[in-house]
């Protein structure tokens, strides 16, 4: 019964949301483990200006805290996970977030260094019988407002190794995006924090629309 519901809130939300011309948010997930799911401030923030201001949305500048169990999180189309530590998925968090997933929203996991061995199994454990699978340059998601046919860029440097891309697919759709090794959404950030060129940051924050462009359309 909740996979048949879920997808229809997602719609009414949407549509409620076009009618009432009410900004939508977006959301940054807390998790538990220890790891600093907070380790990013003004990403979001900058995000959506960046695409209210580039392509016409109407996203809430301010975005919300969404804990992994938290039922509302279904009121969050596209969230945002990040950090450089361990990551821990109750049962009930699991369940939660598959079916959020399941249902029609957008995980984005963006590894800020030192995750990548524990968001894996995490993510196991989400999705027992998908894998992580990269993402090939000719998707859509690289093609959206903007191009980038060699994929996400780097943003930041961590071991030296060329940034990848990979996703959890479910009947065809990507809904779960994990970037390693590219760091974007610290690209996000406003310029004092990392003092990143403005040109990569503008790469991050581009790359960051077509992600946001591929969620609310798919």
């Amino acid at each position: 019964m909740r996979k048949s519901i879920i997808p229809f809130m997602f719609l009414m939300l949407l549509v409620f949301s076009v009618q009432a011309n009410k900004p939508m948010k977006l959301g940054l997930l807390k998790y538990q483990g220890g790891g600093d799911w907070y380790s990013v401030v003004d990403a979001l923030r900058n995000l959506a200006n960046f695409c209210n201001k580039e392509m016409g949305t109407n996203l809430d500048p301010e975005y919300d805290i969404v804990e992994a169990g938290n039922p509302n999180i279904i009121n969050y189309p596209f969230i945002l996970m990040t950090g450089h530590g361990n990551v821990v998925f109750s049962n009930q968090e699991a369940e939660n977030l598959r079916n959020y997933m399941a249902g029609g929203g957008f995980l984005y996991i963006d590894d800020d260094y030192g995750m990548n061995q524990f968001i894996r199994p995490a993510l196991k454990k989400v999705f027992p019988d998908q894998e992580l699978v990269e993402i090939p340059f000719n998707h859509p998601l690289y093609h959206q407002q903007y191009d980038f046919p060699t994929g996400v860029p780097k943003v930041h440097e961590h071991d030296n190794h060329s940034p990848q891309t990979f996703g959890i697919f479910l009947e065809g759709k990507l809904v779960c995006l994990y970037t390693y090794e590219s760091n974007i959404s610290d690209g996000w950030e406003s310029a004092d924090v990392h003092h990143d060129p403005e040109a990569l940051r503008t790469k991050a924050l581009q790359m960051g629309a077509n992600m946001v462009r591929y969620a609310f359309s798919r």
